[in-house]
């Protein structure tokens, strides 16, 4: 019997699928697949057949991450840690570039602000009082009720730096999820990984993926795009319409940056990034 449904977690060759009935069927995918270099991805709508546990079809999918490795999302919603592991800027703009050129919103959560002094707490806060300007939502891993506001009936990846906190706030979201989580190594000074596969829970009216945490990932985008997704360079006029905002003359990014209206940071993570993306 052939039934719809989505893929909720694989573990090796073996994929969880929630159909629209309620039920779920642990399924194996048919040779075609392979053949036809197709990967059944998390987040992937499904045709399946019942009664002999294979997947029979996969529905055209809306968007696609490959780091991690999941379909039809609509929010990144990214851990952004402040200690332990300390603040990455540099990270922080590249996991936004990563899931707005996929076509999804990011979605900034702060955590751990109480392991800083009152003095760094601030000079944070400015920090993520511009990206508000610019446009993108933030909000503090504390505020659990605005963030079920930001993420509901949607489908929403959680990522993060490996140590952020990522199955601690989907813990605190809801209880009985009861995930593994583990401290900071004190002798790596960065997170130990916890989760170990990409798997959607239904929590607070979404799903959301909790993924393997990572410390580096790459922009696979042309990087002619690379400005383009930068809201803080838009309404600035340039000589040239095709500027990359490097050396050329009488660059409108360049003049807004030189007169404090662009982060600085944000600017010389664009040029790392350009630098990358050769």
């Amino acid at each position: 019997m052939a039934k719809t449904g989505y893929i909720t977690k694989i573990i090796s060759n073996l994929f969880t699928v929630e159909t629209t009935d309620g039920l779920v069927y642990e399924c194996r995918a048919r040779g075609k697949f392979r053949k036809d270099l197709q990967i059944p991805l998390v987040g992937d709508f499904v045709v399946i057949d019942s009664e002999n546990a294979y997947i029979l079809e996969i529905k055209p999918r809306k968007n696609e991450l490959s780091r991690p490795q999941i379909a039809n999302v609509d929010v990144g919603l990214i851990l952004t840690s402040v200690e332990e592991p300390n603040l990455s800027l540099n990270l922080l703009d590249k996991q936004i570039l990563a899931v707005s050129a996929a076509g999804i919103e990011p979605i900034i959560c702060v955590s751990k602000e109480d392991l800083v002094d009152k003095r760094e707490l601030k000079e944070i806060k400015e920090i993520f009082k511009y990206y508000k300007k610019i446009g993108y939502k933030v909000v503090s891993n504390k505020h659990l009720f605005k963030l079920k506001r930001y993420i509901k009936d949607k489908t929403v990846v959680l990522t993060g730096q490996t140590g952020a906190g990522k199955s601690t706030l989907l813990n605190k979201l809801d209880r009985r999820l009861d995930l593994k989580t583990s401290p900071i190594s004190k002798a790596l000074g960065r997170g130990v990984h916890t989760t170990r596969h990409v798997e959607l829970f239904k929590v607070c009216k979404a799903r959301i993926a909790d993924t393997p945490g990572f410390s580096a990932l790459d922009l696979n985008f042309p990087k002619e795009d690379l400005a383009k997704l930068y809201p803080d360079f838009k309404g600035y006029s340039c000589k040239f319409d095709n500027c990359s905002h490097v050396n050329e003359l009488k660059c409108g990014v360049k003049e807004a940056l030189n007169e404090g209206k662009i982060k600085k940071s944000r600017y010389e993570n664009y040029i790392k990034f350009r630098e990358e993306m050769k």
